[in-house]
């Protein structure tokens, strides 16, 4: 009778893993046993390398005037998604996180999708109410930060929308801008620049830069014409008459016999060429695009001005608005009170708004800072218009927001959308708004079902207080 051989792990587990095993047990030893020392004083992690120059002479002017090394604070620059995962991690896992963060609109919304206790970030809504702190910011700037009645958020900017043009090129054709009041009238009038200038018998210029794949324009043309993806209760909203007869609109500005629009990515070198060669005339543009025209794009100083956006109808909306930022404190943060007292340091001095302004263009959403000279002198670069002057002017008028955690997979969807109604349109030749509504809405009726059982799958999430 053979003896049974003694069991033995390595009957299972190769060599090599069991390194790798003991790799990692020797590795979280060393962890434990020698921990990283913590720095005194509090942490703000940011993500905007435009910012930082102007944070880190706050952040020591701060620090000198506050001996004590628990109120002092260390500013940290970090990559957006390196900042997104940890701050996703922090309110999922109870990962160490900064006590101060300055997160982007989409970053926040992530942690809005569980109970309200689990957000992970200080409610500041007494502290509004008891400063009257809703009076003295631009409303409509603070409501990406809320969800289900609370405020989590400082706001830091508005990002109101312009459309900057090339005005060497409109004006000397004879076309007087202030004749333009929807989008109708600015095809209209700017369409006898759409020509083919080198004689191959296609347009080698157009009027708009916008695309059915471009994600924030198409946003921000949906904020404008008055469409939101969740009605205030937090239940979707995307097969609505609004939205099938503006996304029918668009498909006609991308394509068929009246096109006037052409993709010119921003950021990128193509996109930018295609503004220089006047490619594209017009493209919509928030304050901060402004300021990253003038930093990255220098050949169109002197060519371009700024006007108020087209309405989708007259009397209608003459601005929208793209991206948003916040500041915000983490639950972790040991004394909230000092670090609110930073926040409002940072938020509300004229010496920050000025840098911001100048190096980026953004406006303040504090609006007793609206009357400081730097916003009100004439920028060359457009052509002497004082640009901080007509920002601030379509301020209080920028579109409400959600902030649904569940907004940017909403945006995709109708993106699809848009997308797929312009292939219905090429494919039947159909070119004409009103008879593309009827497919429009059996594409968004589609993905509300869609986005429904998405989001019903969500068990944490509730839309009510």
């Amino acid at each position: 009778m053979k003896r049974g051989r003694i069991f033995s792990f390595a009957d299972f587990l190769p060599a090599g893993v069991w390194i790798v095993v003991l790799g990692a047990i020797l590795s979280s030893t060393f962890y434990l046993a020698w921990p990283v020392p913590a720095r005194p004083g509090r942490d703000f992690w940011i993500f905007s390398h435009q910012r930082l120059g102007d944070y880190q002479q706050a952040v020591v002017q701060w620090n000198r005037a506050h001996h004590d090394p628990r109120a002092q604070v260390n500013v940290t620059l970090l990559h957006f998604y390196a900042l997104e995962r940890r701050l996703v991690a922090a309110a999922t896992a109870d990962a160490p996180v900064a006590d101060l963060i300055e997160a982007e609109r989409s970053l926040v919304a992530r942690v809005f999708a569980g109970p309200i206790k689990d957000v992970g970030l200080v409610d500041l809504t007494a502290r509004f109410q008891q400063e009257n702190l809703l009076a003295q910011l631009n409303a409509p700037s603070v409501t990406p930060w809320m969800t289900r009645g609370r405020i989590f958020g400082l706001p830091h900017d508005v990002h109101p929308c312009l459309l900057g043009y090339r005005a060497d090129l409109v004006e000397a054709a004879g076309i007087d801008v202030s004749q333009i009041e929807t989008w109708d009238d600015f095809h209209r009038l700017l369409g006898p620049l759409i020509q083919d200038l080198d004689g191959d018998g296609r347009p080698d210029r157009y009027l708009l830069n916008f695309w059915d794949t471009q994600r924030d324009p198409l946003q921000a043309l949906l904020l404008q014409a008055g469409s939101s993806f969740f009605d205030p209760q937090g239940h979707i909203q995307v097969d609505t008459e609004l939205n099938a007869r503006v996304l029918s609109k668009l498909v006609t500005w991308v394509a068929g016999p009246g096109r006037f629009c052409a993709d010119a990515p921003e950021f990128t070198a193509g996109g930018d060429q295609m503004r220089l060669n006047g490619t594209v005339i017009a493209s919509i543009l928030p304050d901060w695009l402004a300021g990253t025209w003038k930093n990255f794009i220098p050949g169109l100083g002197g060519k371009v001005k700024l006007m108020r956006l087209p309405a989708w109808e007259r009397g209608g909306l003459r601005t929208s608005v793209w991206g948003g930022t916040c500041l915000s404190i983490t639950t972790a943060a040991p004394d909230v009170e000092k670090s609110w007292a930073f926040a409002k340091y940072l938020y509300f001095s004229p010496q920050i708004a000025e840098g911001l302004f100048r190096s980026t263009t953004t406006i303040s959403p504090v609006k007793a800072l609206w009357t400081q000279p730097f916003y009100h002198q004439p920028d060359p670069y457009f052509c002497d218009q004082k640009v901080g002057e007509l920002y601030i002017h379509e301020a209080p008028a920028v579109p409400k927001r959600s902030s649904s955690p569940f907004n940017a997979l909403a945006l995709d969807q109708v993106m699809n959308v848009l997308v797929n109604l312009k292939s219905y349109a090429i494919a039947h030749q159909q070119f004409d708004p009103v008879q593309l509504q009827a497919e429009a809405h059996r594409l968004l009726a589609a993905t509300q079902a869609d986005l429904a059982a998405r989001v019903g799958r969500n068990v944490l999430f509730s839309a009510a207080p």
